[in-house]
């Protein structure tokens, strides 16, 4: 397994839209442990395979406490979406940098999981965001694309300065 190097906001690679992955198979497998990896040691609670530069329909979530129920969805797709949750919202892509995102409340999502079985899944709370919200990267988008034109230049000079303070 492997560290992989997340993309930061506002990297253009981000807004690459993920192909569907035609067979899950070991180098997808591989794919989704070193995401996983990736994830726990950010620390984060979901992954989009477009943040770590890999443009293929994969997403690892895992919102339990404990960090040790990861959820593995290859090619997600949205089935039902009932209701309207407004949640804030961080993103590993966006370091530091949080703010309300208005999303479906209930979700329906049909994907592959790491064996290539396909599985429904009913989501509401935060597993329903998270995964709404990784599956934007797919589509390359990112959270802070619903924000205002001001917010946005907002984060793009905080990022900026945070960048600088670090070199």
């Amino acid at each position: 397994m492997a560290l992989l190097a997340i993309l930061q906001y506002p990297d253009s690679r981000l807004y690459t839209v993920a192909s569907p992955v035609i067979t899950v198979d070991d180098e997808i497998r591989r794919l989704i442990r070193d995401m996983a990896e990736t994830m726990y040691a950010a620390p984060g609670v979901g992954l989009a395979a477009t943040q770590v530069d890999d443009h293929r329909r994969v997403i690892v979530i895992d919102i339990s406490e404990t960090r040790d129920h990861l959820q593995v969805f290859v090619n997600p797709e949205i089935v039902t979406s009932s209701g309207t949750a407004t949640c804030e919202e961080g993103c590993l892509s966006v370091p530091g940098i949080f703010d309300k995102v208005a999303r479906a409340e209930r979700i329906s999502v049909r994907a592959f999981d790491a064996q290539g079985k396909t599985f429904t899944l009913e989501a509401e709370g935060l597993l329903a965001v998270c995964i709404q919200h990784e599956m934007d990267h797919l589509e390359g988008k990112v959270f802070v694309d619903y924000l205002s034109r001001l917010k946005q230049r907002r984060i793009l000079a905080k990022l900026k300065k945070q960048k600088r303070l670090v070199m």
